[in-house]
């Protein structure tokens, strides 16, 4: 499955609890990046948060395990 990285880029101080908690949900933290599995949960997530995050497409991550 494909993969995305996410970035926050914007602070979510002042915003909705929400948004906040959507933030958390993803693992985010301000300037920092994760990478998620991209499936229709992860991007309606994002969508909520859109404004705050940079999202990328992960082209040939190494499957470790």
């Amino acid at each position: 499955m494909a993969k995305i990285k996410i970035t926050q880029t914007k602070s979510g101080v002042g915003a909705p609890e929400t948004h906040r908690r959507t933030l958390q949900a993803l693992g985010l933290k301000h300037q920092r990046s994760v990478v998620k599995e991209d499936n229709p949960a992860i991007r309606g997530m994002i969508f909520q948060v859109r404004h705050l995050v940079q999202v990328n497409e992960v082209e040939g991550q190494a499957n470790n395990g």
